[in-house]
C-alpha cells in the first residue's frame, strides 16, 4: 500500500490534536481564570525587575557624572540638636608657637584625620574621649578650619560634657 500524502496526513493529525483538546476544553476552562491571572502577575513582576535593572544602570551612569553629597540636607544626628563652642583658642602673641601648631604632625589617634569625609568622622567620633575631641578640634581650627567639621566637633564636645 502507497502511503499517502504528507499534506492529508498533517491534516489527520491536525484534526485528532484538535478532537483531544476539545474533550480536555471543560476541565480547561475551570482553571483558565487561575492561570491567566498567575500568568499576569508574573509579566509584571518580570517588567518591574527589568525597570530596576534599568534604574540601577541609570544611576551607576549619573553617579560618575555629579559629586555626591557628603551630608544630605535632610539628615539629623544627635551631634546637630545643640551648638557650643569652646574657647581653646591661644593668643596670637607668640609667632614661633603659631608656626609649631601649624606644623604639628595629625593626632596619632587618628592619623587618618585630614582624608575622612565628615560622614567617616562622624562614625568614629563616639569612640572619641573628651580629651581627644578637644585635640581634634584644636587641630581643625589650626589647619583646615572647615565650618562643619568645627561645629560637629563643638556638638560632640558639648554631648560628651553633659554625659
Amino acid at each position: 500500500m502507497k502511503p499517502l500524502p504528507l499534506g492529508v496526513r498533517v491534516a489527520a493529525g491536525l484534526a485528532v490534536t484538535a478532537l483531544e483538546q476539545a474533550r480536555k476544553l471543560p476541565q480547561q476552562l475551570a482553571g483558565l481564570p487561575l492561570t491567566v491571572v498567575s500568568e499576569a502577575m508574573q509579566l509584571s513582576m518580570r517588567v518591574q525587575q527589568h525597570v530596576t535593572e534599568l534604574a540601577i544602570k541609570g544611576d551607576d551612569v549619573l553617579s560618575g557624572l555629579r559629586p555626591a553629597e557628603e551630608e544630605p540636607e535632610w539628615a539629623t544626628f544627635d551631634e546637630d540638636e545643640t551648638s557650643v563652642t569652646t574657647s581653646q583658642e591661644t593668643p596670637a602673641d607668640d609667632p614661633w608657637e603659631e608656626e609649631e601648631r601649624a606644623l604639628a604632625e595629625v593626632p596619632e589617634f587618628l592619623p587618618a584625620y585630614d582624608e575622612l569625609s565628615i560622614a567617616q568622622l562622624r562614625a568614629r567620633l563616639r569612640n572619641l574621649s573628651l580629651e581627644h575631641l578637644e585635640e581634634l578640634l584644636r587641630y581643625e581650627q589650626d589647619h583646615a578650619a572647615r565650618p562643619e567639621f568645627i561645629g560637629m566637633l563643638n556638638r560632640r564636645i558639648a554631648t560628651v560634657r553633659t554625659q
